[in-house]
């Protein structure tokens, strides 16, 4: 068992590169072989396709079969790999003090066998450690280092009672984890480190440590519960630039190690940080849960490429169930697996398959990965993705998610966004992400419709970016509160893109409505009804939201929909309408030159999530279309609910379709896989290129296909899960 560690030891082991010269000289893996590529001029990031992770468990060394695995590996044509390292456990035999070793290590080395049998198949390698959690011995050694809870009392593990959770912002990562980080580097050459759960877990954290450095960085308290916005702000402000000043930290003893090699946190302090940062990036989205829709692991990596651009980004995904009851061991349905890695892989992301324990108690999805992971490897060259081909965008704010709460308890911020998600997915319309920290113009220039969906948080910088936008030609759809506020959530006293929406604010906010309605009305001189309401017929009134925004017009325009005033929906016999009709527009509509603005100051989003009316996505549609305003890169007719996505590549492009049409695709796991087609694919292809070829990379089979003008119309007679349709260019 580990000795307490002194201050005098202590020191001499995280004192620098040499601190490990009791160990011996670096190991080499393999032994007799030579260890993994160098990596090219900038960096090997982009080289791996294909991840795998595999998560020991303390008594996994001498019960599981590195041999099985690496074969799997192989079989996988996986290109890197993750594997358990240390922090909880040590799998090899380390020695730092306190350094946990599995008990059942022995004399073996798990984690360099692996490092080994991975490296002779040309893989990279990245150890997996965690920090959150360590046994008694350690607490007793440094109760300093061991998060406290608001009452003064150190935080027990939630799951295990027999372990401690560790504060993550204080001398257990920065000095103890560091001098771990230092000695695997050292021993394996690794390529990286991933640390898990390296953020403050069970809440904030009152040790002694984080009292003090908050103080001497705020001259403040720590907040308690109920603290007034303003030290909130503060205290998330200090927490975050604490994780970005211990990445940095791990990733400086890194380099020192191998130059090559790079620290990769299990999700940065915030995602404008990792855009900043990061030579490569993990999605930690493993699978569905509760109500998540499949879509959800594609929105994931639209977030990630928000900042990433094209660094890579591995998709992590389990094989487990990964409900909160926590079944670890346990095997997804094969149509669920499908699905989910189809999504990330449409938009962007490189599948990396996560098992937790070496030991297999259910072996039914290793030929479903198998099969997924072969499919990628032979379709290679079109995953490799330079561009997205995309001319709508969709503001991805997280200052609205740090600092706005909404209006009311029931207006949740994240709903605007998830609503509009879904309708744009529905919409079959291929769209990104834009992060808030990066609207230059090269950036916004590429889409024609930027959509604002309750981005509420966002600062005057912000703003005169958009209005530049629109200046350019750009187009905005903007929805309820969108810079009504600060970056700090600070209510304005106007909207911050007043000018661009064409309204101000009038001071008030009403809702929840009850039976509340719109009136969808025609053009007084024309007797027209305006583009966006297509597709309604002789309806008169829809169904309205649950908030709206009192807001004045400072521009006239068409006015298609106007308010209806909420009514009694009891007693029955009280059920009619107060006020039939009125002049309130409740969506506002302008041309600026090349620009065309939407402004609905409604949630309109929001209701479109919690209620899933046809009326407001066909609303939704017809003004992204209005709006848009030129012809959609890729147009698909035909049966089903489907995530379309297109890329470009150095010499081809790709459409994504991925099927979500399912009972199951609000609430998995999926039973079945139900195919839909044959749909119809308009594509444009890139100006200054004609196709040569297509293909179904799925089907395997070449479609039939017309090409005029720059225009490949496409016949997919059949989609189950995911298609491609890959078309090469010259």
């Amino acid at each position: 068992m580990s000795q307490p560690l002194s201050r005098r030891r202590f020191l001499q082991v995280t004192s620098g590169a040499g601190a490990f010269a009791s160990v011996g000289a670096p190991i080499r893996y393999p032994p007799d072989g030579a260890a993994a590529a160098d990596p090219p001029a900038g960096g090997w990031f982009d080289q791996p396709m294909r991840w795998v992770q595999l998560t020991l468990v303390e008594n996994d060394p001498g019960r599981f079969d590195p041999t099985f695995w690496l074969d799997y590996f192989r079989r996988l044509h996986a290109d890197a790999a993750t594997l358990s390292a240390g922090g909880i456990v040590a799998y090899y035999p380390t020695e730092v003090p306190l350094h946990h070793r599995s008990a059942w290590l022995g004399d073996s080395d798990p984690f360099g066998t692996l490092v080994a049998g991975c490296r002779a198949q040309g893989m990279r390698v990245v150890a997996r450690t965690d920090p959150h959690a360590v046994l008694d011995e350690v607490r007793v050694a440094h109760p300093d280092w061991i998060a406290v809870d608001a009452d003064g009392s150190p935080r027990r593990h939630w799951a295990n009672k027999d372990l401690w959770v560790t504060c993550a912002l204080g001398p257990y990562n920065f000095d103890f984890m560091d001098a771990v980080h230092r000695e695997i580097v050292v021993k394996y050459r690794v390529d990286g480190i991933f640390a898990n759960r390296w953020k403050p877990q069970g809440g904030d954290c009152f040790c002694v440590h984080c009292v003090s450095n908050f103080a001497a960085a705020t001259g403040h308290e720590l907040p308690r519960a109920g603290a007034s916005a303003p030290a909130r702000r503060e205290f998330v402000e200090w927490r975050t630039t604490r994780l970005t000043e211990l990445w940095k930290h791990w990733d400086a003893t890194v380099r020192a190690v191998n130059p090559a090699a790079r620290f990769i946190p299990n999700g940065p302090p915030d995602l404008k940080t990792a855009g900043e940062l990061a030579d490569i990036q993990f999605t930690d989205n493993q699978a569905r849960r509760g109500l998540t829709p499949p879509w959800a692991n594609g929105h994931r990596a639209k977030e990630y490429r928000s900042v990433m651009g094209r660094r890579p980004i591995g998709g992590i995904f389990s094989v487990g169930v990964e409900e909160r009851y926590r079944w670890k061991d346990s095997v997804q349905s094969d149509p669920e697996i499908r699905l989910w890695v189809a999504e990330g892989t449409a938009n962007g992301m490189r599948p990396w398959v996560t098992k937790f324990s070496g030991v297999l108690y259910d072996r039914r999805w290793l030929p479903v990965v198998e099969r997924i992971y072969d499919w990628h490897f032979r379709h290679e060259r079109y995953l490799r993705n330079e561009a997205p081909i995309a001319r709508v965008a969709l503001l991805f704010s997280e200052q609205t998610e740090k600092y706005h709460a909404g209006v009311a308890p029931t207006d949740r911020a994240g709903d605007h966004v998830l609503g509009m998600y879904h309708a744009l997915v529905e919409s079959r319309v291929p769209f990104e992400l834009v992060h808030e920290a990066y609207l230059t113009d090269e950036t916004l220039d590429r889409f024609k419709l930027l959509i604002l969906a309750d981005a509420a948080a966002l600062s005057d910088a912000q703003c005169d970016a958009i209005g530049h936008y629109v200046a350019r030609g750009g187009s905005v759809l903007g929805t309820f509160a969108s810079s009504l506020y600060d970056q700090f959530g600070e209510q304005r006293k106007d909207f911050g893109l007043a000018d661009v929406f064409g309204v101000s604010f009038g001071g008030r906010v009403e809702g929840p409505m009850q039976n509340a309605y719109l009136s969808l009305d025609a053009d007084a001189a024309s007797g027209r009804r305006h583009q966006v309401l297509e597709g309604f017929g002789d309806t008169t009134r829809i169904i309205h939201g649950v908030f709206r925004l009192d807001v004045q017009p400072r521009v006239d325009g068409p006015s298609p929909l106007t308010l209806i005033p909420t009514y009694p929906d009891l007693p029955m016999e009280d059920v009619y309408p107060r006020v039939p009709h009125t002049s309130t527009r409740e969506l506002y509509l302008r041309e600026v030159g090349r620009s065309r603005i939407a402004y609905f100051p409604w949630d309109i989003g929001r209701a479109f999530w919690e209620v899933l009316s046809v009326d407001h996505l066909r609303l939704l549609r017809n003004t992204i279309a209005w709006a848009t305003n030129e012809p959609a890169p890729v147009e698909v007719e035909g049966p089903g609910l489907l995530d379309v996505t297109a890329w470009r590549q150095r010499e081809s492009m790709t459409v994504h379709l991925v099927n979500l049409t399912n009972p199951m695709m609000m609430k998995g796991p999926l039973r079945e896989i139900l195919p839909i087609g044959p749909l119809k694919v308009r594509v444009r292809v890139p100006a200054g290129t004609r196709a040569t070829s297509v293909r179904l990379l799925t089907a395997g089979t070449s479609p039939h296909t017309a090409y005029t003008d720059g225009v490949v119309d496409v016949t997919v007679p059949s989609v189950d899960v995911h298609e491609v349709i890959a078309i090469d260019l010259s």
